[in-house]
C-alpha cells in the first residue's frame, strides 16, 4: 500500500478538474480529461509532445549504441586475453562508483570545445554511448557462464572472433541484451540533470524529464501542476510497458550475469 498510493496519488491527479499544486484531500473533487488534452493539443507554452518525441529519439539511439558496446566491451573482457585487461576491468569499476555529474562539467566545456553544443540531441547520444562501456560487469558475468568450448570448437571450424560473437555468443545472450536494452533505455528517458546542462534555454531541444521539470517552477505550478501530473503518467507507460513485456528476461539477465563477476 505504501508503495503504490503515490502512483494512485499521481493518477487521480493527472484526471483532477480542481487546479492548483496542493488540496486538502486525496480524491478529486471532479475529474476530466482536460489536463491530457491540453498538454498534448492545445499547450502553447509547454511543447510537451515535441519533448516526447526528443526523449523518444535519444533514448533509442542511445540504446542501440550503448548496446553495441556494453556488448562488444563485455565480450572482450569475457574471452580475450591482453595486457592491462585487469588492471582496465578495475579502473572502470572503481569510476563507475563515482556519480556521473561529477564529470558532467568538463564533458560540458569538452563539447563545447568541439563546438557540439549547437545541437543539443546530437550531444545526448553521443555522451550515453561514450560512457555505455564501463557498464560492463553484469553482460560479461552473463558471458562468463557460457561455456568457452563452444567457442573453441567454432574455432577449429574456421571461425574468426567476431564471427563466435555475433552467430555463437549473440544468439545465446537473449537475456542479458534485453536487460542491456531495458537499462540502456531508461537512462536517457529519465535523465534530468546531464540535459538540463546541454538543452541550456532551448525548449525546442529539451527532454520530457527537463520540460516537465519547467512545468513546476514558482509562475507556472498553480496552473500546470495537473498537466504535469498528466505527462508523468504518460512518461511512464512507455517504461512500464517494456518491462511488463520484457520481464522474464530481465530477470534472466540479471540473475545470469551475477553468477561470476
Amino acid at each position: 500500500m505504501i508503495w503504490i498510493l503515490p502512483l494512485l496519488w499521481i493518477i487521480l491527479t493527472s484526471f483532477r478538474a480542481e487546479s492548483g499544486s496542493y488540496t486538502k484531500y486525496f480524491w478529486p473533487q471532479g475529474f476530466t480529461f482536460r489536463n491530457y488534452v491540453d498538454l498534448i493539443v492545445n499547450d502553447q507554452q509547454f511543447k510537451f509532445m515535441q519533448w516526447f518525441f526528443n526523449t523518444l529519439c535519444v533514448a533509442v539511439v542511445s540504446t542501440i549504441g550503448s548496446t553495441l558496446v556494453v556488448l562488444g566491451v563485455s565480450f572482450a573482457l569475457s574471452r580475450l586475453r591482453f595486457k592491462m585487461r585487469k588492471p582496465l576491468m578495475n579502473i572502470a569499476l572503481i569510476l563507475g562508483m563515482f556519480p556521473g555529474f561529477m564529470s558532467m562539467i568538463a564533458v560540458y566545456y569538452i563539447l563545447k570545445g568541439l563546438n557540439f553544443l549547437n545541437n543539443p540531441l546530437v550531444c545526448l547520444p553521443l555522451v550515453y554511448i561514450a560512457g555505455a562501456g564501463m557498464s560492463y560487469y553484469i553482460a560479461k558475468g552473463f558471458f562468463d557462464t557460457i561455456p568457452k568450448a563452444l567457442d573453441e570448437a567454432a574455432y577449429l571450424d574456421g571461425a574468426t572472433k567476431s564471427q563466435v560473437f555475433f552467430m555463437v555468443t549473440i544468439p545465446m545472450s537473449k537475456p542479458i541484451i534485453v536487460y542491456t536494452i531495458l537499462t540502456s533505455f531508461m537512462a536517457p528517458w529519465m535523465d534530468y540533470i546531464f540535459p538540463s546542462i546541454i538543452c541550456g534555454s532551448n525548449y525546442d531541444s529539451y527532454t520530457v524529464a527537463l520540460g516537465m521539470f519547467k512545468m513546476l517552477e514558482r509562475e507556472f505550478i498553480s496552473t500546470y501542476y495537473t498537466q504535469f501530473a498528466a505527462g508523468a503518467v504518460l512518461v511512464s507507460i512507455p517504461i512500464a510497458a517494456l518491462f511488463i513485456s520484457m520481464q522474464k528476461y530481465y530477470v534472466e539477465g540479471v540473475t545470469g550475469g551475477a553468477v561470476k563477476g
